[in-house]
């Protein structure tokens, strides 16, 4: 059984989601937020966020302080 939940976003993390679901990336909202829960309860993004923070401080990695900086 499923239970409604609502949650209020900023703007700019909305837009955000959105532009996921428009784009195909997941069929609707609340996909997207079922995919986020299901990782960060695997502990996957943690385990992802470490092992980032390891490459930049090892020097492997770049930080981004902004898109102009991919270039």
């Amino acid at each position: 059984m499923r239970e409604v939940i609502n949650i209020s976003l900023p703007k700019e993390l909305n837009r955000s989601v959105e532009e996921l679901v428009k784009k195909g990336k997941y069929a609707t909202k609340s996909e997207f937020f079922r995919e986020l829960l299901r990782l960060w309860i695997e502990g996957k993004i943690l385990r992802e966020l470490a092992e980032s923070r390891k490459e930049l401080a090892s020097g492997k990695t770049k930080l981004l302080r902004s898109l102009k900086d991919l270039r």
